[in-house]
């Protein structure tokens, strides 16, 4: 996400190594670090409420878990790493206390903007009893998409444990790695995750802090992820549903438990760069125009990995306008507003998120009246009309 200005193209810029290693104890995948989370996170880029479709996805979680969990006036959510509001703002209308905990500042103050009572600061185990200190313990606490963000993973869970109250929720979402191995999702890794979860190690860790998981939830956002409901071992009142033994069942029978298996993922990388490649090639060689759509971290990972850069793709776009007018980083592609597409008209759109092409497709489906098609390069190379 080190988005490139124009007054900087001519600076040099780093490039890190990128590898994801495997614990042969635990088994959990994690990459080195490289940065810091204040170098990464303190002015951020990724404003979450530019996803229609997650914003659906959030409200959804939000009705479902008012009802679920009985949350009313007296209750309270808290959210760590809660961005612009995304989510807390469905809460916030139905009239519960919520509160965000967000390092980066400039996101911040979109939530509060918006009327979301949110404080600038990284989350873990000191700051959680600062929190509860000030008389702000929750009955829920939600981690969505965070929790493969904290390079101190047990610090970060300690905080949880303590900030959660007795008979408290805690709900965390993350992408589940045995969808990242099933469909080759190789760009999803990037030096932002610091660790990537089975159902099996997320289990681990949060029963290391004395928490236990009472339900588990598949969900198809961000390629498949899960959904994790835990509360604490002594104190929550919740029976263990049937969905925690199917799923432990599930990822045994896949393999998720051998080291095999994290070890043949190499060559699904290399199998997309390859069919990517080839498309790219044959496109330019016709005289076709490709343009991209959307500027992910996970398209930075895609892109770079590949060497695909002006040669290949003309430019990007994105509906993120912390991203327009800037470049994106290695591949110096330029980032433009969705409206360029009907300017230059390409033959072939690549849709960088394609964890969200049927809202691509949905809202750039005039790419069409001019014969242009779209390009979905994982898990495996799709041209759609």
């Amino acid at each position: 996400n080190a988005f490139i200005r124009k007054a900087d193209l001519g600076r040099m810029e780093p490039f890190y190594p990128l590898q994801a290693d495997v614990c042969e104890q635990c088994l959990l995948v994690q990459v080195p670090q490289f940065e810091t989370p204040e170098q990464i996170f303190s002015d951020y880029v990724y404003f979450s409420s530019f996803s229609d479709s997650w914003l659906k996805h959030c409200e959804a979680f939000a009705t479902d878990a008012i009802s679920r969990f009985s949350l009313g006036q007296q209750s309270r959510v808290v959210e760590i790493a809660s961005n612009d509001g995304y989510l807390l703002r469905f809460f916030h209308r139905a009239g519960i206390p919520v509160l965000g905990v967000e390092p980066a500042a400039n996101v911040a103050q979109a939530a509060q903007a918006d009327g979301i009572d949110t404080v600038v600061n990284f989350f873990g185990a000191a700051f959680a009893k600062k929190l509860v200190a000030d008389g702000k313990q929750a009955d829920m606490v939600v981690c969505n998409n965070v929790f493969a963000h904290v390079p101190d993973l047990n610090d970060f869970t300690e905080g949880l444990n303590t900030l959660l109250k007795p008979t408290g929720v805690l709900s965390i979402e993350f992408p589940h790695l045995q969808r990242l191995i099933e469909q080759s999702q190789f760009d999803t890794i990037y030096h932002e995750h610091f660790c990537y979860f089975s159902f099996l190690t997320a289990r681990r860790v949060l029963a290391h802090h004395g928490m236990t998981v009472f339900d588990v939830i598949q969900l198809p956002t961000h390629g498949g992820s899960l959904r994790v409901l835990a509360q604490h071992a002594d104190t929550g009142p919740r029976t263990v549903t049937r969905n925690v033994a199917d799923l432990v069942d599930q990822e045994s029978r896949f393999g998720i438990d051998k080291l095999d298996l994290y070890l043949q993922f190499d060559d699904k990388a290399r199998v997309v760069k390859r069919d990517l490649l080839e498309f790219l090639i044959r496109a330019k060689r016709d005289g076709k125009s490709v343009a991209g759509y959307g500027a992910p971290a996970k398209g930075n990972t895609l892109l770079n990995y590949c060497g695909i850069r002006q040669d290949f793709l003309d430019y990007t776009v994105d509906r993120n306008p912390e991203k327009q007018g800037r470049f994106l980083p290695g591949t110096r592609i330029p980032v433009y507003a969705p409206e360029q597409l009907k300017v230059t008209k390409p033959d072939y759109v690549l849709i960088l998120p394609w964890n969200i092409k049927d809202e691509v497709v949905a809202q750039t489906g005039y790419i069409r009246d001019w014969g242009g098609r779209f390009v979905i390069p994982i898990p495996s190379l799709q041209v759609i009309d």
